[in-house]
This record gives structure tokens, sequence and C-alpha cells, in this order.
């Protein structure tokens, strides 16, 4: 009888212990948990030296005038950038962010509250000067850009870091490069390499895009087209990535091929035909192309500059 009961208090005794060990070993399994859950988001310093939280997969972003960039990696803002009150906006990205409401462009702090973001993302310093920063942080997390993400490239890249997504963000670049090297290819097997301009019309006064901004990057690097000697003369002095051009200085255009942006829809017939334009060789042989200010030629980005280079090849290289 004795020996009997030793026997079952061992087993009881190893029984105990199963259980304590077994809780002990559930242990560190809730601290690896809680350990992963931290990980998930991350820190990163915007260019203004602010250690930003990123959550993970953020819902609710705000990123004003980056929302090429946001389609391009396939997120959704909770509101876009917009001026005048929201009548006007990037109407080439509408096909995505048509049901998107509109924020406007200085993002007002009442506006940016109503929207509830998980996620500031702010294109340059200036937007966030003074007390702005501390008032948007208060919000959400809040990552400023600097003047080194200015390049569009750089901004997808950066983004790309942002969201968790470089390498997504890689190969849009990469099969944006592909796709300008098809129609580079196909414009110099059709039409050679002629020289091309972009010029913005706003009421009969003539703004002309820099040789290394916007739409002009376009078409002097990714495509290859000549550029004018007047283009690399204003270009030289731009104070931004467009320059006003006097009418009797822009008789001196060399242009094969002129692409004109209209700030609304009377056109340009009334600046082409005037007589001191005639001698322009673009104008002379007809080959001018008109698109109004909904179109992506005004921006920069991985869409924005897809469909410039679209409307380059419908036009001169059918």
């Amino acid at each position: 009888m004795t020996k009997y009961i030793k026997q079952n208090v061992l087993l009881i005794g190893i029984f105990i212990i199963s259980i304590l060990l077994a809780a002990c070993g559930n242990q560190p399994s809730s601290s690896s948990d809680t350990t992963n859950e931290k990980s998930t988001n991350r820190v990163l310093t915007d260019a203004i030296g602010h250690a930003v939280t990123i959550p993970k997969n953020p819902q609710h972003v705000i990123a004003p005038y980056l929302e090429d960039h946001l389609v391009a990696l396939g997120i959704k803002p909770v509101a876009q950038w917009s001026v005048k009150g929201g009548t006007s906006i990037q109407g080439y990205l509408q096909d995505s962010l048509k049901d998107i409401p509109t924020i406007e462009f200085d993002l007002p702090y009442e506006a940016v509250t109503s929207f509830n973001p998980d996620l500031i993302v702010i294109g340059s310093p200036e937007i966030a000067e003074g007390e702005k920063y501390e008032q948007y942080s208060k919000i959400a997390p809040t990552y400023v850009m600097g003047a080194e993400d200015n390049n569009w490239r750089n901004k997808l890249l950066t983004m790309g870091e942002i969201f968790g997504q470089t390498d997504t963000a890689k190969k849009v670049l990469a099969d944006y490069d592909q796709f300008a090297k098809e129609a580079k290819e196909d414009i110099h097997n059709k039409v050679g390499s002629p020289s091309a301009t972009v010029i913005w019309n706003i009421k009969n006064t003539i703004y002309m895009v820099s040789d290394t901004a916007s739409s002009g990057v376009v078409l002097y690097e990714d495509l290859g087209l000549q550029t004018p000697t007047l283009v690399k003369e204003v270009s030289a002095s731009a104070a931004g990535d467009w320059s006003q051009v006097s009418l009797e200085k822009f008789i001196q255009i060399d242009a094969d091929y002129l692409f004109v942006i209209n700030s609304d829809h009377t056109g340009s017939t009334e600046l082409l035909s005037d007589p001191l334009l005639a001698n322009i060789p673009a104008i002379k042989n007809g080959h001018v192309y008109e698109f109004d200010q909904n179109s992506s030629w005004l921006y920069s980005g991985a869409i924005a500059n897809r469909q410039i280079i679209q409307n380059v090849v419908d036009s001169i290289a059918k």
C-alpha cells in the first residue's frame, strides 16, 4: 500500500512539473509575438530630421501632389490634392481617384483632421514650415520629403521605402524605362531625331518648359528628341519648371514639333495664327499638337510620363 501511494505521489509530481514546464514554454512565444507586432512599425528619418514611426499597412493616407506615386504603388489616398476649392485637380489620375474627396494644396489643419489620417506624407519642407509640422504630427505620423526627392524617380523610390514597397517601386521604374526605350526606338525608326518643345498657353501668354523638368525631361532625356536652341537658353536661367517667353522671343524657336498645353477650352487658335509665328518649322509644317490641362503634361511621375510618351508617339509616330 505504501509503495502504491509513493508511486501515485511521484506521478502527480511529474504531472505538476509538466504543467509548469508547458506554461513556461508558452511564455517565450507570447514575448516573440509582442516583438513581431512591434517590428511591423518601422522608424524612418525624414528630410528634416524627424524620426517617423510608419504604421504597418496605413489605410488613411494623405500625400498631396504625390498621388501619381501612390497610384503607381497601388495605394489609394483618403484625400487628393486640389486648388481653388477642389475645382482644379490632377485630371489625368481620375480613373483611379475619381471617388476620392479633395483637400486644398496647403493642407489646412482642420481639413487634415477631418480625414482622420493614419499617415501624412508631405512633398516639401515648405509645406510644413513653422508650427505646421507639429500640428500635423499630432494628427498622425508625418514624413516630410526634401530637395533630394525633387526628381520624380527619387520621389517614387522614397514613397516605396515609406510604404515598404521598395521592390515594387523599382519594378515600376524598370517597366517605365522599358516603355520609354521602345517608344524612343519607334519614334526614331519613323521620324528620325526631330526637335520639339512644349509650351503652356495661359490666355495667349507663352510659358516654356525647362529641359530638366516635367515634360521636358520626357522629351529630351527619355525620348531623345533634340532640344531647340531657345529651350536651352531659357532653361539656363529658369527659376522654375516653366518660364514665361515673349512672343517676339518665341519666334526664334527652331522646333520641328510643338506640343501646346492650353489653360482653357478656347485652345490656341488665336495664339498660333499670329503672323509672327508663321515661319516656326512646327507651325509651318502643321506639326502642332494641343492638349488641355486635364492631361498629364503639367505633371511628373511614372503614370504622367507614360501618358505623355503615348501622346508623343500617337502624334508624331503614327
